[in-house]
């Protein structure tokens, strides 16, 4: 542990203000204190970006936009987590102690205010340790986290749905130790693990177990085709980077449908929102495995003009591909329909939806991402929203 006395001073000014904040009415004046409070802290050196955060949080309570505990739980989650972690010597675990004191934190906010849905806090600090991981080079880190962190409590508190805590432990337990295995395992970085993990838990809570491993059947398949022939691949300049360690980028593009589907079906229970999460999955399946094998076919052909292109050309499509990636959407539907998660017509459905999403990935690689308007992130995510939306149609229609 660091001897870090300025870190103790944000600890205890955040219980002070945590202490006091249900006594002050109406909210306004709470606002300003903790806005005039920030100001001064505005002027020393390297506060001023988490001032302004918790200036920005303090506004939108104060105008009573967000509730005391989305307000109070921000200071706990950020400021005495980033406590936490400056004052942890290991870099081995400041991220455990940042996760650590913020929840215990936030918990006890929840519990002096009487507080019971815990899913609204913990949505908080996995997307602060998240965006932590992601800005941790960055000036204004601390600020983007307060907004984030409050702005996500926000967004869950008035979606308004709750979980029993058994339900809401063991989602956490599970997505974790399998973010936690990911990591070690070099198929996620820091950012990755954070992201799958909010991703697992939030499947989990809003729609049941089962539908989280369906998303990670897609995961260890993926995974698989990635690291086979890595070297081969690395060699011809056709391998992922980063060992083919997946990131948040890479999380949400692939799997941001997919969660929409899932936390829909929660509040909704329609069925077109599981052929969305099937059509989803089925089609990120389908161009992972068409990405990861089919270079390893013949000459591939751009499939907007069917000229010959070299491996590795955005939108080049392969027969083996193709075949390759119906091949996986077919098993990954397989799967989902033996664990329950859909119905036997819906196979065939996904099949075909993965079929389509990768094939809409390839001609929007052939146009978009060749010509600089997207990334490979966003060509994912076209691919997915596209078989998404396919599977959900031709279930209704």
């Amino acid at each position: 542990m660091i001897r870090r006395p300025d870190m103790w001073i944000v600890i205890l000014l955040s219980l002070v203000a945590i202490a006091i904040a249900p006594f002050i009415q109406p909210p306004w004046i709470l606002a300003l204190i903790a806005i005039l409070t920030s100001a001064v802290f505005y002027f020393i050196k390297k506060t001023h970006y988490p001032a302004i955060g918790i200036s920005v949080v303090a506004v939108l309570y104060g105008a009573e936009m967000v509730s005391l505990m989305v307000f109070l739980a921000t200071i706990a989650i950020v400021m005495m987590g980033e406590a936490a972690f400056r004052i942890c010597s290991s870099e081995k675990y400041n991220y455990l102690a940042y996760l650590f004191v913020a929840s215990v934190s936030s918990v006890a906010v929840m519990g002096y205010l009487n507080y019971q849905n815990i899913l609204i806090p913990l949505t908080g600090i996995i997307v602060a340790a998240l965006l932590k991981s992601v800005l941790k080079n960055r000036e204004d880190a601390l600020m983007i986290e307060c907004i984030g962190a409050a702005m996500t409590m926000f967004l869950f508190e008035d979606i308004s749905y709750s979980a029993t805590l058994d339900l809401i432990l063991l989602a956490i337990i599970i997505s974790f130790t399998f973010g936690y295995l990911s990591y070690k395992m070099k198929a996620a970085d820091l950012s990755g693990l954070f992201s799958g993990a909010l991703m697992g838990i939030l499947i989990i809570v809003f729609s049941d177990i089962t539908w989280f491993f369906v998303m990670l059947t897609f995961f260890v398949m993926g995974t698989a085709f990635t690291k086979y022939k890595y070297e081969k691949k690395k060699a011809e300049g056709l391998a992922e980077s980063r060992g083919g360690a997946r990131g948040f980028m890479n999380v949400f593009a692939n799997g941001l449908v997919s969660l929409c589907a899932a936390v829909l079906f929660g509040i909704y229970q329609h069925p077109a929102f599981v052929a969305l999460f099937l059509g989803s999955i089925a089609a990120a399946t389908a161009d992972t495995t068409a990405s990861e094998l089919g270079m390893l076919g013949k000459t591939p052909y751009l499939i907007t003009t069917f000229e010959k292109v070299p491996k590795g050309t955005d939108g080049g499509i392969t027969i083996f591909g193709e075949a390759a990636a119906t091949a996986a959407a077919f098993v990954l539907c397989l799967a989902a329909f033996a664990m329950g998660v859909i119905p036997p017509d819906m196979v065939i459905i996904g099949t075909l939806a993965g079929f389509v999403g990768t094939n809409i990935d390839s001609l929007v690689g052939a146009t978009l991402e060749r010509n600089g308007t997207l990334k490979n992130a966003g060509t994912n995510f076209f691919c997915t929203l596209g078989g998404g939306i396919f599977a959900m149609l031709f279930y209704l229609f």
